[in-house]
């Protein structure tokens, strides 16, 4: 009697395992390397031409001025990257690199590009993040291995716009993230300031959330098990991945701004960033604005608090 009991208590185990350790693979797999419409620039421009009106007349005079140029870099581990930039209506030494989203890429973040380049006056280079856009990469790297590409792109943006540089770092959600976690890291010195727009706490604090919220379950075990996997698979793990932890190491001034009505990435998140990071600092929580619509609900006021930010340092 005992032996069958062992039996079954085993194979019940082993059941309960697979289980778990099938729906760890599927989680990593639908957060990290989900169809992406990133990958759809037709579209992305569809979007975005909806949704910010003057976008398209501002492309289509920069398309006839062949003033939007691509420009590709290999990063440390072979893969192929792809970013586009444009140059300043006018000589400066100003310039914004511009971090997009999840599932996102570059286009989705020329509203920002418009901020910058257009209203402000900088160069700007808006890089598309591993399996984003025109990029390489075998999956999502929710900001953390992105940080180090980001550092590539920023010696490419100083290469293209000349020693005497200075160059804000600007992210949304994911990019916000990425910037967040780069901002941890020792900067070149013609990095001046950063601006995050709704980034998360960390990878872990992030799908904790979503795993509750879209599918009702407890983070353990399964988001343990995703973790652990993805370290075995992607040389990283959901703790690891810690916007937080960076921004305790930051130096640089930062702007912090969440929209108070954020769900995706809570704005309660934001508070304990803030508290993280050493000053200079500052933050804007936006009324009424729900996730990465911050810029859209207010444009003006959005290009104002940048503008006043970025212009105490750069």
């Amino acid at each position: 009697m005992r032996r069958k009991w062992l039996v079954y208590s085993a194979f019940i185990l082993a059941l309960l395992s697979f289980i778990i350790l099938g729906s760890s693979l599927y989680m990593l797999n639908y957060s990290l390397c989900p169809g992406n419409r990133g990958k759809d620039e037709p579209s992305s421009y569809k979007y975005m031409y909806e949704n910010y009106t003057f976008m398209r007349p501002w492309v289509d005079s920069l398309n006839r001025a062949k003033a939007i140029k691509d420009t590709f870099i290999y990063n440390k581990s072979g893969i192929h990257l792809h970013a586009y930039y444009i140059a300043a209506p006018h000589p400066t030494k100003k310039t914004a690199v511009i971090v997009h989203g999840y599932t996102d890429n570059a286009i989705r973040m020329m509203h920002i590009g418009y901020l910058y380049n257009h209203d402000l006056q900088y160069n700007v280079l808006l890089p598309d993040l591993q399996y984003h856009g025109r990029s390489e990469g075998e999956s999502i790297q929710m900001g953390w291995k992105d940080r180090l590409d980001v550092m590539d792109w920023i010696k490419v943006t100083h290469q293209l716009y000349g020693d005497s540089t200075q160059i804000v770092i600007h992210g949304i959600s994911m990019g916000a993230a990425t910037t967040m976690m780069l901002s941890g890291e020792q900067q070149p010195p013609y990095v001046k300031c950063f601006i995050e727009d709704c980034g998360y706490t960390s990878v872990w604090d992030e799908f904790s959330g979503e795993i509750k919220n879209q599918f009702g379950l407890p983070p353990f075990p399964l988001l343990n098990v995703a973790s652990y996997l993805c370290e075995l698979k992607y040389g990283w793990n959901f703790k690891e991945a810690s916007a937080i932890n960076q921004v305790k190491k930051c130096q640089l001034p930062m702007l912090f701004i969440h929209g108070k009505s954020d769900t995706y990435v809570p704005t309660s998140m934001v508070y304990s960033l803030f508290k993280a990071k050493p000053t200079p600092k500052e933050l804007w929580i936006v009324p009424e604005a729900k996730h990465a619509l911050s810029y859209k609900i207010n444009p003006k006021k959005y290009t104002n608090r940048v503008r006043e930010f970025v212009e105490k340092y750069l």
